[in-house]
């Protein structure tokens, strides 16, 4: 027969395991389209990435950007030392993804382990900006051209958003994405670098 002591830590455990089967998975994910600097490493296309070609989906760090989060020099790395290489510009030589600006595009992602969303934005930088310089809020425009709201929602594995990178930016430029995270205090960044026609 079974002691009160007993019956007392069962019902805690009943209690319990429905709250630890609900406590949120740690989340990953990367922008696949354009193909962010992680994902070009992933697949081998770019070498000499270091750690991130293995875990192209980490690039955490602080959210509340552009007034917080990673400081400048550091953000592609999201201020994580670990993927120091996807803030190397490499002389303005990553692979870029063509692209239009002025008409709609698609904006996609992909991930490991999905997390209550706030929001995704997208960033585009400055015509003028310097590729040959690691990426600062200065080479950004302020405001992202691209934001949708989840107001707490969990993507699926993947997720495509439509948006139009503003009329009149030509050549290379630099696309930041990034994703805030609801229940936590970081946010994924990815940059991935385009050739605007």
């Amino acid at each position: 027969m079974p002691t009160r002591t007993g019956l007392a830590i069962a019902g805690a455990i009943a209690v319990l395991a429905p709250v630890a089967v609900a406590l949120p998975a740690h989340s990953h994910g990367y922008t696949t389209n354009p193909p962010s600097r992680s994902s070009r490493c992933a697949t081998g296309e770019v070498a000499n990435c270091g750690p991130i070609q293995w875990e192209p989906q980490s690039v955490e760090g602080p959210k509340g950007f552009p007034a917080a989060g990673p400081r400048d020099g550091t953000i592609c790395a999201a201020g994580d030392r670990r993927w120091a290489p996807l803030d190397d510009p490499r002389g303005g030589t990553w692979p870029a993804a063509r692209m239009t600006s002025g008409v709609v595009s698609s904006f996609s992602w992909r991930f490991t382990a999905p997390h209550a969303t706030t929001s995704f934005r997208y960033f585009i930088t400055r015509n003028g900006w310097n590729p040959a310089q690691p990426l600062t809020r200065a080479a950004l425009e302020p405001a992202p051209f691209l934001t949708r709201a989840y107001n707490g929602t969990r993507p699926g594995s993947t997720a495509t958003h439509q948006g139009t990178i503003p009329a009149g930016k030509t050549g290379r430029h630099l696309i930041l994405a990034v994703w805030d995270i609801a229940d936590t205090s970081n946010a994924f960044y990815s940059c991935a670098d385009v050739q605007l026609g």
